[in-house]
């Protein structure tokens, strides 16, 4: 069993990947109660999100260590699971269950164009500053859906949004929690995430905002209410399409991304005579995941930057991911715990991420005036969080910037996937 993950030829132990996966697990675990809470906030029962989430972080996760052999772990990907919850279901008024069918459309249209060349051609049409300012994009709308979660943004009839009431109590512990998950980041602590949900929600059952759990531990939740309860039907019309496109291509971007960072210092995925084909199996792994966390009840799953902190920590082989997946059982029976923590000890974790793929714009080469990636770039990422909406940030970038380059006549930087996403993009606004 153990020759299959070579430890001996990626010069790891058993003990080294077993710490690493307990590191990867303490850096990740902040998932499973963050996730429950973003999508309870559209309507699905929080236990029973608890624990599909962690169902199928541990099936992800151990499914891609064996079949790729590779440290990388997975669950249900942040900034999706927000446009899942604040974008469809609450934004757009779409039913959760129709919502699960989209990501399940776009999860099976992952899984068929990982076993073609197809998702390469499509990942490679479009222009590498595009790809930068969709995550960028993506950051500013989750760390908005955070802030004005926290109460620190508010709606305002004259000015739309406008300062909340900073001298209310659950504001402040979300403020304080901010600031130390920002300095817990800053330092670079492991687990930073779950540490500063932990401290934050202790300052706030002191307080006396939430209550401190009866137990810790619990039986898991039932998935009975959301497990297989996506509409498929529903999420088949032309009005859905552009919002299954972004799903898929968030998806891919996202996941090469990750993958790309991690892989750099694994030094995986560098070769080009590697003969297991490690990255397109962890990408065949992460569709798979898509899927199936879609009949759970789960937005999509994708592959988890946090890796990186296993890989620090000595992780080379799927074992690292394997034992990531078992240590995620421990939340099946958290349950309890997970509830009493009060919701401004979470939204600050939304923020933080949403800074921490922000920072993705500062990689766009702004230096050659090209107007067309100025203007896309500048609409993609005021747009995600001003219309509250990926697709419409998304859509409006790849429509300047294909527009823009048609007008210069600059016909080299356009290409046929190019021209396919764009036309895609135009059935939002027409629709």
């Amino acid at each position: 069993m153990l020759s299959r993950f070579g430890l001996d030829k990626n010069n790891t132990t058993v003990k080294q990947e077993f710490i690493a996966g307990w590191t990867t697990f303490l850096t990740m675990m902040y998932i499973v109660p963050v996730n429950g809470f973003i999508l309870a906030d559209a309507g699905l029962p929080m236990g029973a999100v608890v624990t599909a989430t962690a169902l199928i972080t541990i099936f992800a996760t151990i499914f891609s260590g064996y079949w790729s052999n590779t440290p990388i772990a997975m669950s249900v990907g942040m900034g999706l699971n927000a446009y899942f919850a604040y974008g469809l279901v609450l934004g757009m008024g779409i039913a959760w269950q129709t919502a699960l069918g989209v990501v399940f459309l776009s999860g099976v249209i992952f899984v068929v164009l990982s076993f073609t060349k197809f998702r390469i051609w499509l990942m490679t049409s479009i222009p590498v500053d595009l790809r930068r300012a969709i995550s960028a994009g993506i950051g500013a709308f989750i760390a908005f859906i955070g802030l004005k979660q926290m109460g620190i943004i508010t709606a305002n009839k004259a000015t739309l949004v406008s300062l909340g009431d900073l001298g209310s109590a659950p504001v402040i512990l979300g403020i304080v929690g901010l600031f130390i998950t920002l300095g817990f980041y800053t330092f670079r602590l492991k687990g930073a995430f779950i540490l500063s949900i932990v401290i934050t929600s202790i300052l706030g059952w002191i307080v006396g905002i939430g209550q401190l759990p009866q137990t810790i531990v619990s039986l898991p939740a039932s998935i009975s209410p959301i497990f297989f309860e996506l509409d498929i039907i529903s999420a088949l019309s032309l009005s859905l399409l552009p919002v299954i496109v972004t799903f898929l291509v968030t998806d891919m971007f996202d996941t090469i991304g990750t993958l790309t960072g991690v892989g750099t210092r694994a030094n995986l995925f560098q070769t080009k005579d590697k003969d297991d084909k490690a990255l397109e199996k962890t990408l065949e792994a992460d569709a798979v995941a898509t899927v199936a966390g879609s009949l759970l009840g789960v937005s999509t799953t994708t592959s988890f930057i946090e890796s990186a902190s296993g890989v620090e920590e000595g992780g080379r082989t799927g074992l690292t991911a394997i034992f990531t997946g078992l240590f995620f059982i421990l939340t099946l029976f958290m349950l309890p715990l997970f509830k009493s923590i009060p919701p401004n000890a979470i939204y600050p974790v939304l923020v933080v991420v949403g800074i921490l793929m922000f920072t993705e714009l500062g990689n766009i080469n702004f230096k050659n005036n090209d107007l067309a990636i100025t203007s896309a770039s500048f609409l993609i990422v005021i747009l995600m969080p001003l219309t509250f909406s990926i697709t419409n940030g998304f859509a409006a970038g790849f429509v300047v910037y294909t527009t823009l380059k048609l007008l210069k006549q600059e016909f080299e930087d356009i290409n046929l996937g190019l021209l396919v996403i764009t036309a895609i993009s135009l059935i939002v606004f027409i629709v």
